[in-house]
């Protein structure tokens, strides 16, 4: 039994890993992702042509068998999501039906649900084709568990969740005051248009926001000079949310590749005992470079003054004995940092690859200045040496051993 539950739990952790943590170079996780992604979009363009009554008569067997396909996918998405919530790390150590639970009405989950409930309220209820079209189409909002981009623009709108609601406050406000003003300018003018500050509110929400669409207009000329107020005011109060917006975006996507950095930077053997202001430091001097498919980052040969990690892409070390293909995540030469050899292979990159490097002569200069940091890689470095001595086939060994 013990032993069954080891598998069951490690089963079920690989699940967590594949549908929310996605880990960095993990092929078939990549293919999943863009598996659900390719499903959710294929969905919303056939709610969009469902809407076209000659394409939904004509390709009706179609759109059902892509539904159908889509609901067995999303339904075993949500299931296996729904079992493996054990593995969240909010949820750990809290009873299996507790954390499922908690996790089951959390907004992705949610989103999730709300997916596939169309399928089966059609199915079971007799109810507006339409209605569960619109509905269909709250599918689109699953992209934001698999697109960065889109939960760094949430997360930016939820950490200024406060100060934009402050602008929408403030925005009302303008809206109400330049509806009272114009009732007062306008609604002997035009009794039907401005005859009571609700009516005269359609006017200001129309011109505040800057749409102005023309089937309001004022005609006195208090009235104008109100409406042209209005509108420069609308204007700043547009630039404010979107300059606030644009402001947090920015620093969600700062910390987030910071995050990545010093995850990567924490992994490479050298740095990984020194602590988060070290590691910081060291980053200070990582600089980025791109390299094209087929594009030759080291050669055979060269001085091996640089080391590199794989922020993005692929790329191939041809050693003399194998072909080894790095990912994202991983590292080479880290060792080119203290020993000034010869390169004894070619890295190339085998698609377009974002790469992180970290020349000997800055680490050196850090170690001048930082003993302790001295002390610590030369110890780690001649451990790893002593190690790699005894192994065969390591890209660091090949180095050191041109």
């Amino acid at each position: 039994m013990p032993a069954r539950t080891h598998g069951h739990n490690v089963w079920r952790r690989r699940v967590h890993q594949l549908l929310d943590v996605g880990l960095a170079g993990d092929k078939l996780c990549q293919r999943i992702h863009w598996v659900l992604i390719a499903t959710v979009l294929l969905n919303v363009l056939c709610v969009v042509l469902e809407s076209i009554p000659t394409i939904a008569q004509r390709y009706r067997g179609v759109f059902v068998a892509i539904e159908l396909i889509s609901i067995i996918i999303f339904v075993i998405e949500y299931v296996a999501r729904l079992w493996a919530a054990v593995e969240q790390s909010p949820h750990r150590g809290e009873p299996p039906w507790l954390a499922r639970l908690r996790h089951a009405v959390s907004p992705g989950m949610l989103v999730d649900l709300f997916a596939i409930l169309p399928f089966f309220i059609g199915f079971f209820v007799a109810t507006d084709l339409r209605a569960l079209l619109l509905l269909r189409l709250l599918r689109f909002f699953k992209i934001a568990r698999y697109s960065t981009g889109m939960r760094s623009l949430f997360d930016a709108l939820y950490a200024e969740r406060n100060a934009l609601a402050a602008c929408g406050g403030i925005l009302a406000g303008v809206i109400l005051i330049s509806a009272s003003f114009m009732h007062l300018a306008e609604h002997v003018a035009q009794p039907d248009k401005f005859g009571t500050i609700p009516d005269a509110m359609y006017w200001a929400v129309v011109t505040v926001t800057t749409v102005g669409y023309g089937d309001v207009v004022p005609v006195t000329p208090f009235g104008k000079l109100i409406a042209g107020v209005s509108a420069i005011a609308g204007l700043g109060m547009l630039a404010l949310p979107v300059g606030i917006l644009a402001t947090a975006f920015s620093e969600v996507i700062h910390r987030r590749d910071f995050v990545v950095t010093w995850s990567m930077v924490a992994r490479v053997p050298l740095f990984s005992g020194f602590d988060a202001e070290t590691i910081a430091e060291i980053m200070g001097y990582l600089r980025s470079q791109t390299a094209k498919p087929g594009e030759i980052i080291v050669r055979k040969g060269e001085r091996a003054r640089s080391m590199y990690i794989v922020a993005s892409g692929e790329v191939i070390v041809d050693l003399p004995r194998q072909h080894v293909v790095l990912t994202e995540g991983h590292f080479f030469g880290e060792l080119a940092l203290l020993e000034s050899v010869k390169r004894s292979a070619n890295v190339r990159a085998k698609v377009r690859t974002s790469l992180l490097v970290l020349e000997a002569d800055d680490i050196q200069e850090l170690m001048e200045r930082r003993p302790d940091i001295s002390q610590r890689i030369r110890e780690v470095a001649e451990q790893r040496l002593n190690a790699l001595r005894s192994m065969g086939g390591d890209i660091a060994k090949e180095e050191l051993n041109p």
